[in-house]
């Protein structure tokens, strides 16, 4: 069977049990703050579990992208090294909201394994959950029954709370679960050893392929568990175990939902992939196939995240898509040298494959081999960067501090030890791993210092726990019974009553609290708009709204206090100045949305967006920068329509095929439900929960301030509308009235600018070739202070030229000597004070010869001047702050020769 049949067949075999069939979640979440990335497939459905929403069916049935490569589910250093771990993957579920549970879930699990996929019974164990008498969770004996009448008892397995009690994570909906697990050896690997004993076991051959979860807790803040109102069946089956299983291979890799990528990489590099089943491979071609799994996994779960919006970056969920993007540059780089950018290519097979279910892929392929491209040139220079700066730093630390560090007082072979702090800051700052460090360093006879390493690499989790880290407390319910909703596309205040708070401890910002309203008018962040602000008011008390934000279908009020009387009636007042001047913002991106695809081409599409009360960003793919004249003419375009007063036309439930079939845009990466809200002015039709003007009118004037790239084929356009116009022109009037009195107010400003101009440049050729006629003159002179130090020509002192002046005069000594030695020192005068730069200049046959390298001397040097610097080992520069240091760091130079 085909992978493609694979998923076909069980979307229609649970529509044939009454299920709904719905598409998958964008594997970047959005609205929930608690995950980073679609991690599972009931993350969509929280809402639905929480009870704080109602699902359009009560039985659903879906294939979730997930990707696993942070927090609590992590199996990315899994990946490559066995065949059945991804980081993107697949999962296969079917749901029951309140409707259905063990009983027919498993009973339905069975009949498609054995009947339908023909998957042997002989080749199947269960588990279900022993029970936890310290949480007073009982054994499954429902399960078991169930279980029983299907199978033999000696293949049902009981499972412990790790095995089988599913939980998402800290807290939230949890319960009881019933694996199935899939034999997939030989006749003689079975009759040798019991496939029971190997469950759970990580063999690579006898692997989970489906779990039923039975939600029926939810673990609170204090771990205590308490009942669900109602019960839901919650379960996942691994597409690409399952395409294993049904295609008769033992590994994941040597199905079709690999083997394409796979063939590709073969044709790109020259080197042969093994599959699973060929046994004794070389130490060599083991390398290759990990090297090779991990690419062609790892591109997958890049691939699928750009097209739904996670762009690589250097924060947050970028930055963990650039890292698996980078681990596979890596490996390619290490170990099927490859030199050049090649894992883009893989992106038009993956399109191919699986274009048809995930449109998205197919739709977004340009962009996606863009950015991946740009990505892999960029890291690959990164990398020969870090090489030559792992060589530099080989030199000289070897760490003589690692004695101390450890307390250990053993001395010995510290001269083969290299630094882990080192080690740790070129894989911090560079993205350079840890064991391409240990690799070169092991060429070179060298060990690093793992302890070192580790200790880092803690210090710095820590940091990062403890900047991220927010502890809840459980939702207190104040008022039972009433049913929040928003009102605040019509009302900016109202009378509300608090149905429910939290208290949380965010660490950067303290203890703060969620309130819950039965109405609100507070926009809740989302769709690129910040949150409102404003107050809660009673009789007796003004409590401080200072932002909303939207979790599980809740919309959450942060506070710093909570008041006195949770019962009482408030009035809610949002921050109307606020608003409305992030209103402007929000309708002005819409017109310049559909200024930029009329104008640059309809090739334009939103990746990101920002609105708040004093600007607008706008994150779009585009290729190429956009012009002055192009900036030019999306301005015209958006004031053209401000001008005509264009009146909002809002549509707040319309069938979304209805809207798209009217010309709706539509976002790729967000989720929207059957019936959307639409935003028209015009000829720009969007659909969107954001707050918007009434008219264009009330734009005022429309003015991009910047534009520039984010990522490859990602521009970035920000933006003021409004009073932030208004003083955007007065600055500009002032800065002009400035510069005409400066320039004792003439009658041609832009005349006396150029003569200003082209006056200094004549002024500067006359600088530039009195420097050079200066240094000349000094050669000579200097050529008289060289002293031998150890058979070195040595000189360390300050010169009054500029930091190219220095650079070229050191050359020219260079030229003339050999095994020259020479440290300048020059003091520039700066807009912020003196500015001291220190120039080292080293012959080649010393670096060669006598191991000396220029980048560490000027490193250790400019430690004087309080700064640093770097460069080749031939010649390096080093700027500072401190020009009182200069002296000492010239007295110092002599040391590293002596």
């Amino acid at each position: 069977m085909k992978s493609q049949d694979i998923r076909k067949q069980f979307l229609d075999f649970f529509q044939s049990k009454g299920h709904l069939i719905v598409p998958s979640a964008p594997i970047v979440l959005k609205d929930d703050p608690t995950l980073m990335f679609n991690n599972s497939g009931m993350a969509q459905f929280k809402e639905f579990f929480l009870g704080n929403a109602t699902p359009k069916s009560p039985r659903i049935a879906d294939t979730q992208k997930c990707l696993r490569v942070s927090g609590k589910h992590n199996d990315l250093e899994d990946v490559g090294f066995d065949t059945y771990h991804h980081t993107m993957f697949e999962m296969l579920g079917n749901w029951s909201f309140g409707d259905y549970f063990k009983k027919e879930a498993i009973n339905w699990a069975w009949e498609l394994l054995t009947e339908v996929y023909k998957i042997p019974k002989e080749n199947l164990y269960v588990s279900v959950f022993e029970g936890n008498e310290a949480e007073n969770v009982p054994f499954d004996q429902e399960a078991w029954d169930i279980w029983k009448e299907l199978i033999d008892e000696d293949r049902i397995i009981l499972g412990n709370k790790k095995d089988n009690f599913w939980e998402m994570g800290d807290q939230g909906p949890c319960g009881p679960c019933s694996e199935i697990h899939v034999d997939l050896r030989t006749d003689a690997e079975k009759a040798a050893v019991s496939g029971k004993s190997l469950v759970n076991a990580d063999h690579p051959q006898v692997v989970e392929i489906w779990n039923n979860v039975f939600m029926e807790f939810n673990r609170k803040a204090d771990g205590s568990l308490e009942k669900l109102p109602a019960k839901h069946v919650d379960t996942g089956m691994g597409f690409e175990r399952l395409c294993m299983a049904l295609q008769g291979k033992t590994s994941n890799y040597d199905t079709d939902v690999f083997t394409p990528l796979i063939e590709k990489v073969e044709e790109i590099t020259g080197l042969k992939y093994t599959s699973n089943e060929i046994q004794n491979i070389s130490e060599e071609q083991n390398k290759t196939n990990i090297a090779i799994r991990v690419i062609v996994d790892h591109v997958r779960a890049v691939a699928f995240a750009i097209a739904d919006g996670q762009l690589p970056s250097n924060t947050g969920a970028g930055y963990v898509i650039r890292r698996i993007l980078r681990r596979a540059i890596r490996y390619g780089f290490t170990f099927l040298d490859t030199k050049e950018p090649f894992i883009f290519k893989l992106v038009e097979v993956l399109a191919t494959q699986m274009g048809d279910f995930f449109p998205e892929i197919k739709s977004q392929q340009t962009l996606v081999t863009n950015v991946i491209r740009e990505e892999e040139a960029s890291f690959l220079r990164t990398l020969d960067q870090g090489l030559q700066l792992l060589d530099n730093e080989i030199l000289n630390h070897f760490a003589k501090e690692i004695i101390d560090k450890h307390n250990d007082g053993d001395k010995k072979n510290i001269e083969y030890l290299f630094s882990g702090d080192i080690a740790f800051k070129l894989y911090d700052t560079f993205g350079f791993p840890k064991d391409l460090t240990v690799l070169i360093l092991k060429e070179k006879g060298k060990t690093l210092d793992e302890i070192g390493f580790e200790i880092s690499m803690n210090e710095q989790k820590a940091r990062s726990r403890k900047a991220s880290q927010v502890s809840m407390d459980d939702w207190k319910l104040i008022t039972l019974g009433s049913n929040e909703k928003f009102v605040g596309y019509d009302q900016t205040e109202n009378e509300v009553k608090i149905t429910r708070v939290r208290k949380f401890d965010s660490k950067k910002d303290g203890i703060l609290y969620q309130i819950v309203l039965d109405n609100t008018p507070f926009y809740p962040e989302g769709g690129g708009q910040v949150g409102d602000k404003g107050i809660l008011v009673s009789a007796n008390e003004t409590i401080e709204i200072l932002d909303t934000k939207k979790e599980n279908n809740l919309i959450l009020h942060i506070t710093k206090t909570l008041p006195e009387n949770l019962e009482g009636t408030f009035t809610a007042k949002v921050n109307t100045d606020l608003r409305t001047a992030s209103s402007k913002n929000h309708s002005a991106t819409h017109l310049m949305h559909l200024g930029l695809r009329t104008i640059l081409g309809t090739h334009v599409e939103q990746k990101g967006s920002l609105v708040n009360p004093n600007n607008l960003r706008f994150d779009f793919s585009h290729f190429s920068k956009v012009s002055d004249e192009e900036i030019k003419q999306v301005e015209d375009f958006v004031n053209e329509r401000i001008q005509q007063q264009l009146p909002l036309i809002e549509r707040r439930s319309i069938p979304i095929q209805q809207a798209l079939d009217e010309g709706a845009m539509a976002l790729f990466g967000e989720k929207y439900g059957d019936n959307v809200r639409a935003i028209k002015f015009g000829e720009s039709m969007e659909l969107c929960g954001g707050i918007h003007v009434e008219n264009t009118a009330n734009i005022w004037h429309f003015k991009i301030i910047s534009e520039g790239a984010v990522a490859a084929g990602i521009r970035r356009i920000e933006a003021i509308t409004g009073d932030a116009v208004k003083a955007y022109f007065a600055k500009q009037e002032n800065t002009l009235a400035e510069i005409k009195e400066t320039l004792k107010n003439p009658q041609d400003t832009i005349k006396a600018v150029v003569s200003l101009q082209d006056e200094n440049a004549k002024l500067k050729k006359q600088v530039e070739q009195l420097l050079k006629d200066k240094a000349k003159g000094m050669k000579t002179e200097l050529d008289a202070q060289i002293i031998e130090v150890n058979g070195i020509k040595f000189l360390s002192t300050e010169v009054d030229l500029d930091a190219n002046g220095a650079k070229d005069l050191a050359y020219e000594l260079g030229q003339k000597q050999t095994n020259l030695f020479l440290v300048f020192g020059t003091i520039s005068p700066d807009a912020s004070g003196d500015k001291p730069m220190l120039t080292c200049y080293i012959s080649k046959e010393l670096v060669a010869d006598k191991n000396l390298n220029a980048g560490l001397v000027v490193r250790e040097l400019g430690k004087y001047i309080q700064g640093g610097g770097g460069g080749q080992p031939f010649f390096a520069t080093a700027g500072g702050k401190n020009a009182a240091g200069m002296k000492e760091a010239l007295d110092n130079a002599k040391q590293f020769i002596l």
